[in-house]
């Protein structure tokens, strides 16, 4: 599958301490990607369950996930692609609260995400913990649209946005590192973009 190597856009040089290598200031734009075709969820039907290497696997429902302490994310989203958007808002609840729930075990290391269409992508456990990802379904005070993974979709905002997968309805906890989606089709394990690690052989 061939790779998108990023938009031509305006780089916008106004704010570099938070603008990462290669990116530019998409403004008050928000491109809509995707791999797959954008699912139609039912959220009365939607789980969400954190599950693997566990002492207790759990599973909510849409009303009992949105029962639990919300959390809300406030900054700037990177996307592989080359764009990068300020100021995002984002609410839903904290990956930790999950994993508190759950209890991963001692030889739990890796993450993957799973969504409704298939899509994965793998993570190490470090960073969706520590208040570094979150569950969303609210973006700046609205519910989340479907192109933008609507209902519901996960939020690790510190790497490149094909980490945080669009429709998400699992988190699997590994004992070791296994390639999802995109780190299979030639995209970097990781995806930090301070450091541009956008494809495989990127430092």
């Amino acid at each position: 599958m061939p790779i998108t190597r990023g938009f031509l856009g305006k780089r916008r040089p106004a704010r570099p301490d938070r603008l990462p290598p290669g990116q530019y200031d998409t403004g008050s734009g928000w491109p809509t990607l995707t791999a797959e075709a954008t699912p139609n969820l039912d959220v009365d039907k939607w789980s969400m369950s954190v599950d693997g290497l566990v002492a207790s696997p759990q599973s909510w429902s849409w009303r009992e996930m949105h029962a639990l302490p919300g959390s809300t994310y406030f900054g700037d989203i990177h996307c592989v692609t080359t764009w990068s958007k300020f100021d995002t808002t984002f609410t839903g609840v904290s990956v930790d609260t999950l994993l508190e729930a759950a209890q991963p075990r001692p030889e739990a290391t890796f993450v993957m995400a799973h969504s409704t269409t298939g899509y994965t992508t793998n993570l190490p456990l470090e960073d969706i913990t520590g208040g570094k990802a979150w569950v969303v379904w609210e973006f700046d005070g609205k519910p989340l649209a479907k192109g933008h993974g609507g209902p519901v979709r996960l939020l690790v905002p510190h790497l490149y946005f094909w980490k945080s997968a669009k429709w998400i309805t699992r988190l699997e906890l590994m004992d070791r590192d296994r390639p999802g989606f995109w780190e299979q089709n030639g995209y970097h394990d990781r995806g930090d973009p301070w450091l541009e690690q956008r494809y495989q052989g990127d430092p």
